[in-house]
């Protein structure tokens, strides 16, 4: 069986650089996209990704039958916070727009595509693995969505980082230089995942804005078995995961 590469880019620019030769693509941005993805497949639900702050959003969802998620900061309703999407019903579908996990989602063209967090890490790397064995010179691509300072340049970010290492982790393969230094993070780090992240500044501004909980559940490590694989412009579940059961518990 071909060794399977396994390698790490950040932002829109990293996946635009290694899609063509990326067999599978896992795309990670723990605060919030991702999480929240896990949350709504999990629920048996679908998710559009659609990019952020396009005014064309409503009519999008209205076409696709969908429910928009709203900013954070709204009362009530759904939205990028991912205890906001725990009620949703099997069959629905909602439209997610966001900045990075969500705008990248919008990029990747026809490679198998899987949103990936901490929540899910196993489940996920198990469907990638799957997705990459059997096929010549394959390459496992996981992304770091990143943030972005004030004049849109990209800010890596500690959340996606640790989210990253653990996917990798957990991947058998060939690492690159970017892939080992993630993994390296992430098991330093993955004694203290919820303190890591409540510190980095991603955390402190959710924290300062009263969004607690967002933290909380993004460093549930592992309890999920969700696989959220974009097709057809939507995340949802695939199959074969919710018929596996609850994931193990991965062992650095």
């Amino acid at each position: 069986m071909p060794e399977i590469a396994l390698d790490l880019a950040w932002g829109a620019a990293g996946l635009r650089a290694g899609q063509a030769s990326g067999t599978a693509i896992a795309i990670v941005d723990v605060l919030s996209f991702s999480t929240a993805v896990d949350v709504a497949v999990s629920r048996g639900a679908r998710v559009l990704p659609y990019r952020y702050r396009d005014t064309t959003a409503a009519g999008f969802a209205a076409a696709q039958g969908a429910l928009l998620a709203g900013p954070r900061e709204a009362s009530a309703g759904l939205s990028l916070s991912p205890p906001s999407l725990a009620a949703l019903e099997a069959g629905s579908a909602v439209v997610l727009p966001s900045p990075n996990g969500s705008t990248l989602s919008t990029l990747v063209g026809d490679t198998p595509t899987f949103a990936a967090c901490l929540r899910n890490a196993t489940a996920v790397a198990a469907a990638l693995q799957t997705a990459a064995e059997d096929k010549d010179d394959a390459t496992i691509l996981v992304i770091a969505a990143g943030e972005h300072w004030a004049d849109g340049s990209l800010r890596p970010a500690l959340e996606d980082l640790l989210g990253a290492g653990a996917l990798l982790a957990r991947l058998k393969g060939t690492l690159s230089a970017d892939a080992m230094a993630a993994v390296a993070a992430y098991k330093a780090l993955r004694e203290s995942l919820q303190a890591a992240l409540a510190d980095c500044p991603s955390g402190r501004e959710l924290i300062g804005r009263g969004f607690d909980e967002d933290v909380a559940w993004a460093v549930a490590e592992d309890s999920s078995a969700a696989v959220p694989l974009l097709q057809d412009g939507a995340y949802s579940a695939l199959s074969r995961a919710a018929e596996a059961g609850p994931s193990a518990t991965f062992k650095a």
